[in-house]
């Protein structure tokens, strides 16, 4: 549906690139001629896709090993990339979740989910945004966030994340205002349920939770890793260069007739099936 050359000369940064919804943004920038660098906290991952992507599409992608909630290690990471040149687009894809009961979430867990979506999105976009306001450079942050995140949404038993996620669509609006005039753009995804390895299942572990997820969508049917990186490229190409502080919602229609993604979990989830979730304490 594109120009194979819409990307050719950007060079982009994926977080959380080795796997699931980076992973395939990650294929589609390569496809469109970008050249990319994807980062998380699993070498032996980010190298496999490294193979893999590189095989796949001839594309020049790298990788390095990076836990986004450490803002030492994001700048020294940040600092070793622009060496080769400074990027053109960041992607903050990096996240973690799971369901549980908020009574039951220690300080430990709600600190795993907030540390990674919400100052991990920030120590990303701070060390990138800094170098770009100081050089004069114009570029474009696309943050991942949720249908949930949205004011007055929200969704019980993922109360983390929708904080988290809440942060980074302010965070997203806000600097696209005041980064804006400085030729930096600011967007977001909120994407409806679309099933990745190990994430998805972890958020629908029981078949019927999948069923009743499927009747809640409109089209139903879920969204396709394909569907988002398509959308994802389109946002960060000169194409879209008029499209600053929005949040794209793309998910099927779900969120138009309801608000609340986990929500219905109550009515489904017996205290044997939250026992089998429940975090550990930290």
């Amino acid at each position: 549906m594109f120009a194979s050359d819409l990307l050719k000369g950007k060079r982009a940064l994926i977080t959380g690139g080795g796997t699931g919804l980076g992973k395939a943004m990650a294929k589609r920038y390569l496809e469109l001629g970008a050249a990319v660098y994807i980062c998380g906290r699993r070498g032996d991952v980010l190298r496999a896709t490294c193979a893999e992507l590189s095989d796949a599409t001839g594309g020049n992608i790298q990788l390095f090993e990076c836990d986004v909630r450490d803002p030492a290690m994001v700048e020294d990471s940040i600092g070793r990339v622009w060496k080769d040149g400074a990027l053109d687009i960041l992607v903050n894809n990096a996240a973690g979740n799971f369901l549980a009961r908020t009574e039951d979430l220690s300080p430990g867990a709600w600190q795993a989910v907030i540390g990674i979506v919400l100052m991990g999105t920030i120590n990303m976009t701070m060390a990138c945004g800094r170098r770009w306001l100081a050089e004069k450079k114009s570029a474009t942050v696309l943050n991942i966030v949720a249908t949930y995140s949205s004011t007055g949404s929200g969704s019980g038993y993922v109360v983390p994340s929708a904080v988290s996620k809440a942060g980074v669509q302010a965070l997203t609006r806000s600097l696209a205002v005041e980064w804006g005039p400085r030729g930096i753009r600011m967007n977001a995804i909120a994407p409806g349920p679309i099933p990745t390895e190990g994430a998805f299942s972890r958020l629908l572990p029981k078949h019927e939770l999948e069923k009743l997820a499927v009747e809640r969508i409109p089209l139903r049917r879920f969204g396709t890793q394909q569907e988002l990186a398509n959308l994802a490229a389109f946002l960060v190409s000169d194409g879209a260069g008029y499209i600053n502080g929005e949040v794209v919602t793309m998910d099927g229609g779900e969120w138009l007739q309801g608000a609340g993604e986990f929500s219905y979990l109550g009515q489904m989830m017996s205290d044997a099936d939250w026992a089998a979730f429940k975090p550990a304490k930290k």
